[in-house]
This record gives C-alpha cells, sequence and structure tokens, in this order.
C-alpha cells in the first residue's frame, strides 16, 4: 500500500483509506435515512482488522454516522494504536424530536470532541473536521476558535473542513485565504470532476487533501442496473431514485470500455482515476465487508494521460447533466 504525507502535517496516510459512513448502520434523523442500511457488526469489525491488514491506516467517519455507532466500532479495534491516523467530524446532530440539526457553536464542538475521544477510545484526534459548515459558520468565529484550542490542548493534531459535495469551493476558499487548518476533504469521482479547480492552489498551500466518494455511492463499481432499487432505511433510496440512476448508468457506458482497456475493474479504475491526482492525500471508499476491503484495495495503479483526457471529456459532454440532477435532488 502506497503512503503519502497529508499536506504540511506529520500525518502520513495509505493512498487507500477507509470510509466508516456505512459500518454506521441503519441510523435516521426524524424521517431521513442516514446510513447505508443494515449492517452485521460482526462483519464490520472484521472489516476493519482486514483493512489494516491490507495495509491502509487512514480511517474516517464522524460522530453522525450511525449517531456515534461507527465511532464506537472503530474505537473498539483500533483503540489509542498509534499506527493508524483517524480522522472524524463535528457539527451535525439532531433535535430533542430526532430530526436533522447542525451545530458549529464553540461549546457544542468542544463538548462533541470530547464524546469522539471517549467513543474512539482515543486520546487524541488525528484530523478533525467540520462537517460540511458554511462561510456563515466559518465567519461567526466559535468554531474556528473551538478547532485551534482542542489543537493547544492536544486533543486533536490537525484540523479541517469536509467540503459541500456540490459547491466547495466558499468554505476551502475562506480557509485557504486566511490559512486556517490543515486539510480539505472534497467529492472528487469520475462523475463528479467540480473539485478539480481547487487541488492546485490547497496543495501547494499545504493543506492535505481526502476524496470522497470515489465510487459515488456504488455507481462507479458497476453492479447497478435500470432495476436497481434501495431499501428505505438507505440514504440512496432518495439520493439516487430511478430516473437519476437510469440517466446515470447511460452516461457511464463509455467509461467502462476504458476499464477494460487497462484490464481493471471498474472499482480499480474510480480509485486510480482519483489518485492519479498527485495533489490527493487519500481516498476514502467506502467499506462495510472484507470484501470490499480486497476490492478497493486490488490494482490501484496509476492512469495514464490518454484515459484521463478521456474521462474528463466524458465528464464535459454527459456527466455535468447527471452533477447538476444529483444536486436537484439534495
Amino acid at each position: 500500500m502506497e503512503h503519502r504525507r497529508f499536506g504540511k502535517t506529520e500525518l502520513d496516510v495509505s493512498a487507500v483509506g477507509f470510509g466508516a459512513w456505512g459500518i454506521g448502520g441503519p441510523a435516521m434523523a426524524g424521517r431521513v435515512p442516514i446510513g447505508w442500511g443494515s449492517v452485521d457488526d460482526r462483519t464490520s469489525l472484521f472489516a476493519l482488522r482486514h483493512a489494516l491488514d491490507r495495509g491502509i491506516t487512514f480511517y474516517d467517519t464522524a460522530d453522525f454516522y450511525g449517531l456515534g455507532h461507527s465511532e464506537e466500532l472503530i474505537g473498539r479495534v483500533f483503540g489509542n494504536r498509534g499506527d493508524v491516523v483517524i480522522a472524524t467530524k463535528v457539527g451535525h446532530t439532531t433535535h430533542h424530536d430526532g430530526s436533522l440539526r447542525t451545530d458549529y457553536s464553540r461549546d457544542y464542538i468542544l463538548q462533541a470532541c470530547e464524546r469522539s475521544l471517549k467513543r474512539l477510545n482515543r486520546e487524541s484526534i488525528d484530523f478533525y473536521q467540520l462537517h460540511s459548515a458554511r462561510v456563515s459558520h466559518l465567519g461567526s468565529g466559535g468554531c474556528l476558535e473551538a478547532m485551534e484550542r482542542l489543537l493547544e490542548q492536544g486533543k486533536i493534531r490537525a484540523w479541517g473542513i469536509s467540503l459541500n459535495t456540490f459547491h466547495p469551493e466558499p468554505e476551502a476558499e475562506y480557509l485557504m485565504q486566511r490559512n486556517l487548518g490543515h486539510g480539505l476533504q472534497l467529492v472528487l469521482n469520475i462523475v463528479n470532476q467540480r473539485a478539480i479547480p481547487l487541488l492546485g492552489r490547497a496543495h501547494e498551500l499545504g493543506y492535505g487533501i481526502i476524496a470522497r466518494m470515489p465510487l459515488q455511492f456504488g455507481l462507479l463499481t458497476g453492479k447497478f442496473s435500470r432495476q436497481t432499487r434501495f431499501e428505505p432505511d438507505d440514504h440512496r433510496s432518495f439520493r439516487l431514485p430511478p430516473q437519476i440512476l437510469e440517466r446515470a448508468l447511460e452516461a457511464l457506458r463509455d467509461v467502462w470500455p476504458l476499464a477494460e482497456n487497462l484490464n481493471m475493474t471498474n472499482t480499480a479504475l474510480s480509485l486510480s482515476y482519483c489518485l492519479s491526482f498527485p495533489q490527493i492525500s487519500t481516498v476514502i471508499p467506502g467499506i462495510k465487508t472484507p470484501g470490499q476491503v480486497d476490492q478497493n484495495t486490488d490494482d490501484i495503479r496509476p492512469v495514464d494521460r490518454t484515459t484521463l483526457e478521456c474521462l474528463r471529456q466524458i465528464y464535459t459532454t454527459k456527466l455535468t447533466e447527471v452533477v447538476e440532477l444529483m444536486e436537484k435532488q439534495g
């Protein structure tokens, strides 16, 4: 497994990380599913251990994933060991009635960090992220003050932001213009290439960059068909409704032959695409099973310039419309 330095920090991360949203289980925020459907904890624990055996040392979670359950599982497996890098997030929570809300206040972040440390069974969080905070939250100053205080106290080693899925620029620019934070998490995959213009400047300024959703909710594995439907407790049931799924599959028809030409699986091409950008520190496919660990670590290698240009052309001519539909869907 290749390792890369996370920006200007002292963190060394595996090029392929472990996206731990799925192992949180089928949580709900009111009537809105915020998980990936049912999972078995024993399988999740096995997947975490197997991932380390395969060289994955970077694990990305959030206190909102399974309403803390994802963090608890990671804490059970790794605890305070120093050969793994743990990233988590703060800012998403629920009202008393269970519905979704956000809180980026200073006091909330300080308290939430303590709860995450306890669930993770760690003395310090390696990379702490504001979970989809917007410019208005950053401008209030409370969340920035909280992050800097946690850094001074040694409760976190570095901090940054998990950026908006479709419009990452405003918050990224806010931090970069002020030289705040150490890392950015952004969406980058064959379907959604909107974040590419940010990569060069962020890298030059020393930010570590995490590429999330490299498989676009499983679309880029090639396992979905027009008949694919998701259970009500799976967030993809509203994010990938039939009309968007069909449009996406049609637009992706030109992508699959590129994988065949390279003798790669669709998954390997998709992950290798992200890692072909040297500015990317790590890519975090969602993983729920040991089998997915193997699929996400097999045959990851650089993609040639011609293939990258073809993927850019497919994005420009066919996939931008799909991304626009996804954005409207929410």
